[in-house]
C-alpha cells in the first residue's frame, strides 16, 4: 500500500508539471495571437487616453514576461482573475456553466457506457454472424460522421420536422414549474445533445468491448471451463466479460476530456450553457482570463481521467498492484 501510494502520488506531482506547461503554452499563443480584448469598448469616439487607460486595467500594458509572472502568482493563490467581457469572477461564471456540463457529459458517459457494453457483449457473441456484421456497419457509420452534422441532423429530424424535443437551451424560457414538472423538461432538453454525444462513444466503447470479448473467448481458460460444464451465464459474466473489460477501463479514464471536447461543438449547437459554449464565445471575444481557467480545467480533466484508469486498472488486476508494490 505504501508503494501505492509512492506511485500515485509521482504521477500527481508529474500532472501538476503537465498541467501548468499547458497553461503555459496557452498563455503566450493567447497573447500572441492576432486580436485585442480591448477592441470590444474601442468606438470611433473614443480618445487613446480612455484606451490606454482600459489596457492598463486590464493589465496588458505591461511587458509580456510581466503579465506572465503576475498571472501564475495569481493563478497559484486560486484567483483566475476578473473576466473581460462579463465582468465578474471568472470561479464564479464557472461555478454557474460546469454543472451543466457534468450533467450533459455525466449523462453521456452513462448512456455510452450502457448502449456500448451491451453492443460490444452482443457483437462478441454473435461474431460473424449477420447480426454482428450490422450492427458493426452501422456503428461504424456513426462514428465516423462528423459531431455537428450529427447534431444538426438531430435539431432538423426531431425538433423541426417532428417536433418532440426541444432544440436549445436547458429548460423552457416560460416554465413556471417545479418539481416533476421541471425535470420531466430539463429531461426533455437533455435528450438531443446526450444522444448526439453519446452515439460515437458508445460505438467505439461497443467495437472496443467486442475485439477484447472476442479475444477472451478464444483463451485455453474459457474452453477449458465450457469443457466442464459451467453455464454459459456465469461463463461470459464472472469470467470472460471481467478479463475482457480490463483493457476498457484505460479506455472510460480517458474519455473525459474527450467527452469535455465533444461538449465544446454539441453545447455550442444546442445552445447548451456549459463550459464548452462558455470557451468559445470567449475565445472570439479574447477574454484571456476565462481561456485560461478552462484550459485548466480541461488539462486536469485528462489528468484526472489518467489517474482514475490507473487506479481502477490497481484495483481490479492483482498483477498490477504486484508490481506497483515491487516497485
Amino acid at each position: 500500500m505504501i508503494s501505492m501510494a509512492r506511485y500515485f502520488l509521482r504521477r500527481t506531482l508529474q500532472s501538476v508539471i503537465i498541467a501548468w506547461g499547458v497553461l503555459t503554452i496557452t498563455f503566450f499563443i493567447i497573447h500572441l495571437a492576432p486580436g485585442d480584448p480591448t477592441s470590444l469598448y474601442i468606438r470611433p469616439d473614443i480618445d487613446p487616453e480612455t484606451i490606454s487607460n482600459i489596457r492598463r486595467q486590464m493589465g496588458l500594458d505591461q511587458a509580456l514576461w510581466q503579465q506572465y509572472l503576475l498571472w501564475l502568482k495569481q493563478f497559484a493563490s486560486g484567483n483566475f482573475g476578473i473576466s473581460f467581457v462579463h465582468n465578474r469572477p471568472v470561479t464564479d461564471i464557472l461555478g454557474e456553466a460546469i454543472p451543466n456540463t457534468l450533467q450533459l457529459t455525466g449523462t453521456v458517459f452513462l448512456l455510452q457506457l450502457i448502449l456500448g457494453i451491451n453492443l460490444g457483449v452482443l457483437m462478441a457473441l454473435k461474431y460473424g454472424s449477420r447480426t454482428d456484421k450490422a450492427i458493426n456497419a452501422i456503428l461504424l457509420f456513426f462514428y465516423s460522421v462528423p459531431g455537428f452534422w450529427l447534431a444538426l441532423m438531430a435539431i432538423m429530424v426531431f425538433s423541426l420536422r417532428l417536433m418532440w424535443l426541444p432544440s436549445s437551451q436547458m429548460q423552457s424560457l416560460s416554465l413556471e414549474g417545479q418539481g416533476l414538472v421541471l425535470f420531466w423538461d430539463r429531461l426533455r432538453h437533455l435528450v438531443l445533445p446526450a444522444a448526439v454525444l453519446s452515439i460515437p462513444f458508445s460505438a467505439y466503447t461497443a467495437r472496443f468491448v467486442r475485439s477484447s470479448l472476442v479475444d477472451v473467448l478464444q483463451q485455453d481458460y474459457i474452453r477449458t471451463a465450457r469443457a466442464y460444464g459451467l453455464r454459459p451465464a456465469r461463463l461470459l459474466f464472472k469470467y470472460a466479460l471481467r478479463n475482457a473489460l480490463l483493457p476498457t477501463i484505460t479506455l472510460l479514464g480517458l474519455y473525459l476530456p474527450f467527452l469535455l471536447g465533444g461538449a465544446v461543438i454539441t453545447e455550442q449547437i444546442f445552445a447548451w450553457p456549459g463550459i464548452g459554449k462558455l470557451t468559445i464565445n470567449a475565445v472570439f471575444t479574447h477574454d484571456f482570463p476565462l481561456i485560461l481557467a478552462s484550459t485548466f480545467i480541461t488539462a486536469m480533466a485528462v489528468v484526472i481521467g489518467n489517474q482514475i484508469s490507473d487506479m481502477l486498472y490497481a484495483l481490479i488486476d492483482p498483477r498490477i498492484r504486484l508490481l506497483n508494490e515491487q516497485g
